[in-house]
């Protein structure tokens, strides 16, 4: 496990522990957290990846940015998690911004939750949605 360093912002990026099929790295930032994935959002990952992120949100800050941009698959039990942290986000008094790629919006549109899951084109749309909140 290695820990990137950006220089130029000064942010660790901390690699998490999720499956083979889905890594990704956390960076905690002033008022919230970017979450970077790749790989398979699926029934295999979804627990793990239900509760290694849980216990981020509970750990702050509680405005969480979902960069799925390099993301591969999204299936139901992705969707479900997705809203499942949507909804504990907003019960912290937080938001959830998801940044998405064609296949992962494709998903989300196909059963309704684009405006529920705050889906964003770039992190820095995201970024600048959670400054507004």
């Amino acid at each position: 496990m290695s820990v990137h360093f950006n220089v130029e912002e000064g942010i660790i990026a901390e690699p998490l522990n999720l499956t083979v099929s889905l890594r990704g790295t956390r960076e905690a930032r002033d008022n919230y957290q970017l979450f970077r994935l790749t790989g398979l959002l699926d029934a295999f990952s979804e627990p793990t990846f239900r509760k290694v992120l849980g216990s981020k949100i509970e750990e702050g800050p509680k405005h969480i940015i979902l960069d799925l941009s390099q993301i591969d698959f999204v299936d139901s039990s992705g969707l479900g998690a997705l809203v499942q942290l949507a909804k504990q986000a907003q019960t912290a008094s937080g938001t959830l911004q998801i940044v998405t790629n064609a296949r992962v919006t494709q998903t989300v549109k196909l059963v309704r939750l684009e405006k529920f899951l705050a889906l964003q084109s770039t992190v820095d749309a995201a970024v600048e949605n959670i400054k507004g909140a």
